[in-house]
């Protein structure tokens, strides 16, 4: 299956020291402006995910959900989870180490295409 989202090797290692801090973690990306635009890291569950989000999958052993919304823009990309210097203004986990969450992506390969990674839904 090809994954729907992945993470870098640093950015995996922000998680790693996020979850030292703070147990188990959740991400979340919106369709907001602004950082709102950026993936967001969380404890599980401060995060109240609902009907109008999808699970793209795990990375570095968290959830990634997204609204529908977005993930309509999105749906032909592969996601890359990264980490560069400099402070976001969201409310994301990482933002007091002086690091940000960005995404990268891109296109799928026809093949990529036919075998995608199931979403996931709230109620599944």
């Amino acid at each position: 299956m090809t994954p729907r989202v992945l993470i870098s090797p640093e950015a995996e290692e922000v998680v790693q020291q996020l979850k030292d801090r703070y147990g188990e973690l959740m991400f979340h990306q919106s369709g907001g402006c602004c950082d709102g635009s950026s993936p967001m890291c969380f404890e599980k569950g401060d995060f109240k995910i609902g009907s109008s989000d999808v699970c793209l999958g795990t990375i570095a052993a968290c959830e990634f959900w997204m609204s529908n919304d977005q993930f309509q823009y999105w749906k032909h990309t592969q996601l890359t989870v990264d980490v560069t210097k400099g402070r976001g203004s969201s409310f994301s986990l990482e933002i007091p180490l002086g690091v940000r969450f960005v995404i990268k992506s891109r296109l799928y390969t026809e093949e990529e295409s036919q075998n995608l990674a199931e979403l996931r839904f709230i109620d599944n």
